[in-house]
Parts: structure tokens; sequence; C-alpha cells
């Protein structure tokens, strides 16, 4: 009896350390889901766009699209994706921009859509900071006329761009994460995953340094990243700051929030970008 018990628990035992094994090394697949084919692109909501070669400092080529506002101006978004799909999938948002009268940069990360690569934490954080020297340096564009915002995991990337620059004029923070460990312990709690995780994103820590106003949107319908990680990266946040409740879940929260939405972004602009 007793050699029965312990051979179960040596299966067990055994089984348990093979699944922490296959998440420490395989934990990226988890992360990341990139797509590589382009569905749609701007010009099918109506907006005129530029195709964009960026080069890393490490020398990965990115894709981006640059979609020019109607009217000329300085004050421009650089928006960064969630962790599916690519930029063709956010066509919307860009559009809401352009209603707003900025010039929109969408990035796609390393391995999504056109960029070449594999993405990562450190990688991301790398592609971000690319297309926001490209806006400065090719746009000629000024820092202080330039906005980040971040999705998701765009979120978490925005905030690691703050850290590399400093000189961000305003970020928006939607439907994102306090840390990747904190999102790990909530979906595996039986893994130890302050150990195994290998994917950085201490967004709480990144927002507690940023000096830059934010503007830090969520909804209590959201089940992918519940609604408390966006309460606790407002209260870890430095003033100026301020808070959306959204409405919806995570990927149609802006859309369910409807003209609140907007007029929320539109209101941060003219309070935190300064006019041309």
């Amino acid at each position: 009896m007793l050699k029965s018990l312990g051979s179960l628990l040596t299966f067990f035992v055994l089984g348990y350390a093979l699944i922490v094994l296959l998440v420490y090394f395989f934990q990226h697949r988890l992360v990341y889901f990139p797509s590589r084919e382009l569905v749609n692109t701007p010009a099918d909501v109506g907006l005129v766009f530029e195709d964009v070669s960026l080069t890393t400092e490490d020398g990965i080529r990115l894709h981006a699209w640059y979609m020019p506002a109607s009217k000329p101006t300085a004050r421009t978004v650089l928006f960064l994706h969630g962790n599916a799909g690519n930029i063709s999938h956010r066509l919307q948002t860009f559009a809401l921009w352009h209603q707003l009268g900025l010039n929109v940069l969408a990035l796609e990360y390393r391995g999504y859509g056109r960029s070449a690569g594999e993405p990562s934490a450190a990688g991301t954080g790398l592609d971000a900071r690319a297309a926001w020297r490209y806006l400065q340096q090719e746009r000629k564009i000024p820092a202080t006329y330039i906005l980040v915002h971040g999705r998701s995991l765009g979120g978490a990337v925005a905030l690691a761009l703050t850290r590399l620059e400093r000189d961000v004029a305003a970020v928006v923070v939607e439907s994102s994460f306090t840390s990747m460990v904190d999102i790990g312990r909530e979906k595996y709690p039986w893994l130890p995953v302050g150990l195994i995780n290998r994917v950085h994103y201490p967004s709480r820590e990144s927002i507690s340094q940023l000096r830059a106003p934010v503007l830090i949107a969520h909804s209590q319908g959201d089940r992918l990243i519940p609604f408390a990680h966006g309460r606790a990266l407002y209260a870890a946040a430095n003033d100026p700051k301020s808070f959306l409740e959204m409405r919806g879940g995570h990927n149609d929260g802006f859309v369910a929030t409807g003209d609140t939405y907007q007029v929320t972004l539109g209101q941060f602009v003219e309070q935190h970008l300064p006019a041309d």
C-alpha cells in the first residue's frame, strides 16, 4: 500500500515538474499570439496611410502604418496594440484618433504582421522606442506633441517605453495589467509563477516612476484582465492622472463605452498636448 502511494506521489511530482518546465521554456507562446496576415488596411475605413519601415537598435526590421490627420498638425498618437492579431485588426481605433484630429503611427511589434523577428518583453520595448524616435527624427514631431496609447499588452509596452524615453508627453493605458507575474498568479495559482516567469512587464513599478499625464481606462466587465488591475495602476500613478471606467469586455470596451470614450480621449488631448 505504502509503495503504491509512493509511486503515485512520484508520478504526480514528476508530472508537476514537467508542466513547470514546459511553462518555463514555452511561456512566450502563452503571452504572444501574433498573426502574420494583414486582413485590412486603413483605406478600408477611409484613411490615407503610408507603409513605414523601421529598424530597431538591435537590427530588427519593423512594419508600421502612418496615418496623417486631415489638417496639418504636430499632435500625434503612437498606438501600441495588444498581444493577439496585428495592426490590421485595430482600424476602428485609428479612425477614432483621426476623428479627433491627430496623426497616427501604428506599430507592429517584432513577429507580428510584416515585422521580422520574434516577440519578447525587451524586444517590444525596443520596438516602441524605434517608433518613438522615428516620429521625432523622420517626421520632425517634437516629443511634447506625442501621446502614447497602449491597449492591453500595449499598455505595458507603453509604460516600458516611458522608462526608456523620459520625455513622453502623455500616456493612455487601456485594459492593461499591473505585471505579468500578477496576471500569471491569477490565471495559474498552482504554478510558482514568481520563480519561473521570464516575460517581465513591471507596469505598476513603471507607472509609479512616470511623470507625464496618464489616463487609465478599464472595464468592470473585463474577464481577461480584471478591473482591479486598472485601479491598481491608477493608485500607483502620479498626478496628473485620470481614470475612465469603460463598459463592455476586454476587447470591445472602447466600442461599448460609446461617445464617452472618444470625448474622454479628446479632453485628455486638449488638456495635455499643446495646440499647433
